[in-house]
């Protein structure tokens, strides 16, 4: 009996990249494994725990029984929550039929690329930027269009950019603050601008506010403060420490609501029960003091790797305004981010991640160092990197 050989996968899966930072854990935790001492510096998640508040909710949940499926867009009273959050926090006065609860951020996103993207159709990014936004875009069988946006744009798109760069097929614009790779924020006039620019072209703004409320030169902002037709997509990952739960959400126009909830019905279901009851306890004045505990203890990191990284010959020409990143000029060392990470792994037991992840702009002579390990090990990180480059 012949066996045929395997069919070829779908042309989008040859359109969609790897994600060379999980190749570099992987790789850092098989060294691990053998013996070797690695300091994380690639992955972004930082080191501490989801809250026990937080598990606490989800814990007590589950044992009164409320393991069952909730209503496809999410918990009417987390959503509910939320909007009270927008109000309390932003002054932003939010209608919680707005709010699409989903597995992550990132299923927020698939919604949306699912509900808005034609065959086709184009999502403008600015370059370097998080890579999978892209992908979704491909999934849907439309493409990410990449904008070069260097350190003189402070790694963001601008209004001039959306002007110049819309095409017929261009359909939305997404931009990121506080952004990954480069921790850069948008202010609130910057998002303003961008808005403008994008309904002139009849277009749509979306905005990734994931890593809002880990803020460090300013208050934490929305851009539905100047926008109220703009997309927001965020997450309880980042600020709200819950990565392994997979829950996040988008605030969406009133009217794009229904076909949101026939997809989320069919793609997902539901998002993760045990999930929501957990961030119903997020708001409570106990938790939001652990998380902002926490963010001025990242922000202590980020003062440290701002002044040591430059002493060892990495150009910083942009601090991070937020997140947990800082997106580093490598080209004193390198033109080729991706071995030069693997050895600085390899020969200095440091996981750092590659340009080559976030675009093509760039991205041969830029890492991106993640500071989500506590300070000791930074130290303890930089210490090595100055060995090691010493003997280059």
């Amino acid at each position: 009996m012949s066996v045929l050989p395997p069919a070829p996968a779908a042309l989008r899966t040859t359109e969609v990249r790897p994600f060379q930072v999980m190749a570099i854990l992987a790789e850092a935790q098989a060294l691990q494994a053998a013996g070797r001492d690695i300091i994380h510096l690639e992955v972004g998640e930082p080191d501490f725990p989801t809250p026990d508040p937080m598990i606490d909710a989800a814990v007590s949940a589950m044992k009164a029984g409320k393991t069952g499926y909730t209503p496809a867009l999410g918990l009417p009273q987390l959503r509910q929550k939320l909007a009270g959050y927008y109000g309390e926090r932003f002054g932003v006065d939010l209608n919680p039929q707005r709010i699409v609860l989903a597995p992550g951020a990132s299923g927020a996103l698939l919604l949306l690329t699912a509900a808005r993207l034609d065959v086709g159709q184009t999502l403008m990014l600015a370059d370097p930027g998080y890579p999978c936004n892209r992908h979704f875009a491909r999934v849907f069988e439309g493409h990410g269009q990449l904008v070069p946006c260097g350190a003189d744009k402070r790694y963001q798109l601008t209004p001039a950019d959306i002007r110049s760069h819309w095409q017929a097929h261009t359909k939305a614009a997404l931009v990121a603050s506080p952004a990954n790779p480069t921790g850069t924020v948008l202010s609130l006039e910057e998002l303003d601008a961008l808005a403008q620019a994008v309904r002139e072209q009849q277009g749509e703004l979306w905005v990734d506010e994931i890593y809002q409320g880990l803020n460090y030169t300013g208050a934490p902002q929305t851009v539905l403060s100047v926008a109220d037709d703009a997309v927001v997509l965020n997450s309880f990952s980042k600020f709200f420490g819950m990565t392994g739960w997979r829950l996040g959400w988008a605030v969406v126009p009133e009217a794009w609501v229904p076909t949101l909830d026939t997809l989320a019905q069919n793609l997902f279901l539901a998002p993760p029960t045990p999930a929501q009851y957990a961030a119903l306890a997020a708001f409570e004045p106990g938790t939001m003091a652990i998380l902002e505990a926490r963010r001025a203890e990242l922000e202590e990191r980020r003062a440290y790797l701002l002044k040591a990284l430059p002493e060892l010959g990495f150009d910083v020409p942009v601090a991070p305004d937020g997140a947990f990143y800082i997106y580093a000029d490598a080209s004193r060392f390198t033109d080729d981010s991706l071995s030069f990470c693997s050895r600085v792994l390899n020969e200095a037991g440091v996981a750092i991640t590659p340009g080559v992840d976030f675009g093509e702009f760039g991205a041969g002579t830029h890492v991106r160092f993640a500071f989500t390990t506590r300070l000791e090990r930074l130290q303890e990180a930089v210490e090595r990197l100055r060995v090691w480059l010493g003997g280059l």
